[in-house]
């Protein structure tokens, strides 16, 4: 892919904008800040999507911006795909396929390094093609279970959870929002995109998990036989019973947010928003008819009764089963248009609208788990952003370091993907990208049109593994601490301290050895 320099924004040298626009637009940008890293400040304890609202507001009142401008800075086909993947991965959630990794995780088992190394590939993989953060939702209960069940230490394979989804969710543009910015801005194709990280994630997977390995091998000695590791995992549970925990709370957050449980009504044994056998059924078959006749006429009728209920639970199961496959094929559908190159948003929305229409029910409940809070979190980010960009410290910041950070030598590599780093874990990783992805490709196209994508892929692998330097770093982090702090049968503290001496070390090998293996 080629581009022309001219078209890309922030291609001449902007100096600051007056004083009381820079002062004015850096206030507003200090309150969105504030708030995304410290969403419960005592003096204003609104949150982040609050305060990104706030912030963006500050930004039209100061007049930093006009609200034409704002309006325009709003990227509607990033909010699109993003609603569009959250909506998808409800049904995914429905079909019960976070059932079967867990099945996978336990199948054959040999022991606690065995169960960590399958752990940190499944994380990965489940990452990149459904966000690092329903990984996270999905898993973490169940990671507590098994660890609470082989007395096995959680704490690293909390670790492991937690950072192999972030590694594994750079290697695609719906694995994580700043990637599903850096795709569109950039206009990467879906395959160009998981070809040029791949490789990186792979070795980055392997290399993180190799370094938890190490550091906690005693602790992950095997302690009992293969049978045993498996009669001892939840996955024996009934069905019924596994589909409680994380993967009944699932709810989409903001990034940095909390996760927000969500109970569900059970109906017969199964949760209400499931494709099951009990909710398939015809309610107007089951009325019970008040009977007329004593005698055998009621023996006969509670026969025909009891047949007709079972040809009825026989239809549910079928379609059940039919719903379930379904989404598995559409899912499927939907991941080989995007490899294939067509429009990302509108192929994910059509995915989510056909699985609706398959459901053939009232989809409010399932919409009703997508975090439009996250929408607008990202709505009020995106103006508070580009407000700030016009104030012009974000061009004099780049201008001043940018013939030093050239991505095609070693050393200006090395110092961008310093600056990336720590802006991600300062400024979180979504307004980084915001920032620096234009400034970064205009760059690479000054050296060479072949560059830009290259460019574009470096920012997209060190703001994800960014995510693990610190547990403020990523929402798949948070997700990770506080389902863990909260669990009542196995519940664990993972502290920022334990989590940094692990994050730090690891970022920045995985990020250095990652660097090398793009390919734009």
């Amino acid at each position: 892919m080629t581009y022309n320099v001219k078209n890309l924004p922030f291609n001449q040298k902007m100096a600051l904008a007056g004083i009381g626009t820079v002062v004015l637009g850096s206030i507003s940008f200090a309150v969105f800040w504030i708030m995304a890293v410290f969403p419960s400040v005592p003096f204003l304890p609104i949150g982040r999507t609050a305060g990104s609202l706030l912030a963006a507001l500050l930004m039209i009142l100061f007049r930093v911006i006009n609200p034409s401008q704002a309006y325009a800075a709003i990227d509607l086909p990033i909010l699109a795909l993003l609603f569009a993947t959250m909506v998808v991965s409800v049904y995914l959630e429905k079909a019960h396929l976070f059932r079967h990794l867990r099945r996978l995780l336990s199948w054959k088992s040999s022991g606690g390094r065995d169960l960590l190394v399958r752990l940190s590939l499944i994380s990965a993989v489940s990452s990149a093609l459904f966000t690092n953060d329903t990984a996270c939702i999905v898993l973490t209960e169940f990671v507590l279970d098994f660890t609470g069940r082989l007395d096995l230490p959680p704490l690293p394979f909390l670790l492991a959870l937690a950072s192999s989804a972030n590694i594994g969710s750079s290697a695609t543009p719906i694995g994580n929002p700043q990637n599903l910015v850096i795709a569109i801005q950039s206009k990467i194709p879906f395959g160009k995109f998981l070809i040029g990280i791949l490789p990186a994630m792979l070795v980055g997977v392997g290399v993180n998990t190799a370094f938890i390995l190490c550091m906690f091998w005693r602790s992950l000695s095997p302690l009992k036989k293969r049978d045993d590791v498996e009669s001892a995992l939840p996955d024996q549970q009934p069905a019924a019973a596994a589909e409680t925990g994380a993967e009944a709370e699932h709810k989409f957050s903001p990034a940095r947010m909390s996760h927000v449980s969500t109970p569900e009504v059970e109906v017969e044994g199964e949760r209400s928003d499931s494709f099951s056998p009990a909710r398939m059924s015809n309610p107007a078959e089951e009325e019970e008819v008040a009977p007329e006749n004593g005698g055998n006429g009621d023996v006969e009728k509670q026969g025909k009764d009891d047949e007709g209920e079972k040809m009825n639970k026989s239809r549910g199961r079928r379609r059940a089963m039919l719903l379930k496959w379904s989404v598995y094929v559409v899912t499927a559908g939907m991941l080989a248009a995007l490899l294939a190159g067509l429009d990302m948003p509108w192929t994910a929305i059509t995915a989510a609208i056909v699985l609706v229409v398959v459901d053939f029910r009232d989809a409010g409940p399932c919409l009703e788990k997508v975090s439009y809070s996250l929408l607008i979190f990202f709505s009020g980010m995106f103006i508070t952003v580009d407000g700030f960009n016009k104030t012009g410290i974000p061009s004099v910041f780049w201008n001043l370091m940018e013939p030093s950070a050239r991505v095609n030598r070693a050393s200006g590599l090395a110092l961008l993907s310093i600056v990336i780093l720590l802006l991600s874990n300062l400024a979180s990783n979504v307004p980084t990208v915001l920032l620096l992805g234009s400034q970064v490709a205009k760059s690479a196209a000054e050296i060479s049109p072949s560059e830009v994508d290259k460019a574009w892929l470096i920012l997209a692998w060190v703001s994800t593994v960014a995510g693990n330097f610190s547990l403020l770093g990523s929402a798949a982090n948070l997700i990770v601490c506080e389902q863990a702090r909260r669990s009542e049968r196995h519940g664990y503290n993972l502290s920022f301290w334990k989590h940094l001496q692990f994050g730090i070390p690891s970022t920045l090998i995985v990020a250095a050895i990652g660097l090398p293996l793009i390919r734009g």
